[in-house]
């Protein structure tokens, strides 16, 4: 399939769905932009989190939670 095909958005679309549901059945939570450009942070559970990056921290404290969207539903 061709970059330029009319059928890739669909299938880069599908394939990151796809990759995100696996990781998530798989425990390990996943991080993505919404539709409004917020990251959002999805664990496995159910949680939603906004988050934020604060660049340069060290890997353990390098996400800030701004919000809790969205309680564990498990």
């Amino acid at each position: 399939m061709s970059i330029l095909s009319d059928e890739f958005p669909a299938a880069a679309a599908a394939a990151g769905l796809r990759a995100r549901e696996e990781a998530l059945a798989e425990g390990h939570p996943v991080v993505y932009r919404d539709e409004t450009g917020r990251y959002i942070q999805e664990f496995p559970d159910g949680t939603l989190l906004e988050i934020r990056f604060r660049p340069g921290a060290p890997r353990e404290s390098h996400i800030e939670i701004v919000r809790k969207l969205r309680h564990a539903t498990k």
